[in-house]
């Protein structure tokens, strides 16, 4: 029986971390630890602690805890792994993005995506390495964006690709099922960037003199539920922009 340790948070881990848990027993694995933060966010409670809990895996409190495993999966988890930490992994150490790679390594993907006016977005489960979404790609879907889509209707269609995606690659995954492609050999045709979190609060700042159609994709792009919207500011007075939905 081949063993793993899940590393992950927010909704998409909560959701790929019980499908892995109902399972693990059909493909021969055994979860023997979870490392997570618990979060609260887009209007639920997805406590990956206390589904772990439930079915009496052991929750450690950090990376330093790792035991030996064959494999390391992660889906959103808040920390760069060092190379001592991948090594734990003595199958395969890998991780679940939620966008295209090479085109879009860190965060705030989605809203770059918008305002760049791509066509076509997607999500990529990797090799892990010690830079950020750098090892090679294993398993990717990739689908059209939508001329009008906002940044929550991105997000929302590539966490239904990803949970997609992740339960059916986990057999391919435990069985070596795969060929890794380096992601050098696509810089080529798809480009790269890496983009940080600190990024979104200047993103957010719409500037009136842009011409109309980049002021729109910037607010489509930054007004995600949950999180300060995007803003002009007219004096000294921060006026948001806010998106009215249908009832």
């Amino acid at each position: 029986m081949k063993t793993v340790i899940f590393l992950g948070s927010k909704p998409i881990g909560y959701e790929c971390l019980s499908y892995l848990i109902a399972t693990a027993a059909e493909l021969d694995l055994k979860v023997i630890g979870v490392l997570t933060q618990s979060r609260k966010e887009f209007g639920g409670d997805h406590d990956l602690a206390a589904i772990a809990i439930s079915n009496n895996i052991p929750v450690f409190n950090s990376l330093a805890e790792l035991p030996e495993c064959d494999f390391l999966y992660s889906v959103q988890y808040h920390e760069i792994l060092k190379q001592e930490h991948i090594n734990k992994a003595r199958n395969l150490a890998v991780n679940l993005h939620m966008a295209p790679l090479p085109e879009y390594r860190g965060s705030n993907q989605f809203s770059f995506a918008i305002i760049e006016g791509r066509s076509e977005f997607g999500t990529t489960i990797h090799q892990m390495d010690t830079r950020i979404d750098h090892g090679d790609i294993l398993f990717q879907k990739r689908f059209p964006i939508k001329e009008d889509w906002w940044v929550d209707d991105l997000y929302n269609a590539t966490f239904d690709a990803s949970l997609n995606l992740f339960r059916q690659t986990l057999k391919h995954l435990v069985t070596g099922n795969y060929k890794p492609v380096p992601q050098q050999s696509l810089l080529s045709k798809y480009g790269t960037s890496l983009h940080m979190r600190s990024e979104m609060a200047e993103l957010k700042k719409i500037d009136l003199s842009w011409p109309s159609e980049k002021i729109e994709r910037h607010i489509r792009a930054t007004s995600m539920p949950g999180f300060e919207p995007p803003y002009c500011v007219i004096g000294t007075e921060k006026v948001y922009f806010t998106r009215k939905r249908e009832v």
